[in-house]
């Protein structure tokens, strides 16, 4: 089975310093029909204004998982991370565990930072807070999907507390990807930017696609320039 999540119908935050799109319910937006998609909870697209972010505050039993698209986001947190800067071909992955403090702003005086965040329930609780950064070089994801975080840190993935992999790339106008399925995973791809082709329909920047008991190849192939994060998860 195949879900289309359209970019125009995700929750909405809008203020003078943050512009945000929801694809599950999220703080003030709530939505039944999308509570999440396995342990996959929280995909946010998120624009931070130039000298502004999020203040200080604390999460609890998640893998937090930051890539940014464009600009670069600094962190702090209480495990003593501090100036920290997330850039374009950087992962950060957060353990919160029994809890974690911390803020993200924008430093620069004129960019924008536009990012995915995105919330992995893990399968062990209450662990110890723990965090993790680690750049990919371009070439790694051109044209190919590229491991970033597993349970196992396969192939110098970063490691997360969940049985869960995910995956980037990004592709050329007119590249084909291919990715098997097997009917007891369930399967997110997120476009982050571009035009995708799948199954004769479009996805554009912000879409989702959920898949669920399906086998076989997912192939998608790209109409523009195009990056995308694909989620491989457990039922």
């Amino acid at each position: 089975m195949f879900t289309v999540r359209n970019r125009n119908e995700r929750g909405v935050t809008e203020m003078d310093w943050l512009k945000s799109r929801h694809s599950f319910s999220f703080s003030h937006y709530y939505d039944p029909a999308n509570m999440g998609f396995g342990p996959l909870r929280v995909i946010n697209e998120d624009w931070v204004e130039p000298g502004t972010g999020f203040d200080t505050h604390g999460h609890k039993n998640m893998e937090i998982i930051t890539y940014v698209l464009e600009g670069a986001l600094s962190h702090k947190d209480s495990t003593g991370k501090e100036g920290v800067a997330i850039t374009p071909g950087e992962v950060q992955m957060m353990t919160a565990g029994k809890g974690i403090m911390h803020s993200e702003f924008n430093g620069s005086d004129t960019d924008t930072v536009h990012l995915l965040q995105i919330w992995i329930m893990p399968d062990e609780v209450n662990t110890q807070p723990g965090y993790k950064q680690k750049p990919f070089a371009p070439e790694e994801l051109h044209n190919r999907f590229r491991l970033l975080a597993s349970k196992d840190g396969q192939d110098g993935s970063l490691v997360m507390k969940q049985d869960a992999r995910l995956y980037a790339s990004r592709m050329d106008k007119g590249t084909e990807l291919k990715f098997p399925m097997a009917p007891e995973r369930k399967y997110w791809l997120q476009v982050a930017r571009g035009t995708l082709e799948f199954q004769g329909q479009s996805l554009e920047a912000g879409d989702g696609l959920a898949v669920e008991k399906e086998q076989g190849l997912l192939a998608i192939t790209a109409r523009t320039p195009a990056e995308v994060l694909l989620f491989d998860l457990p039922q």
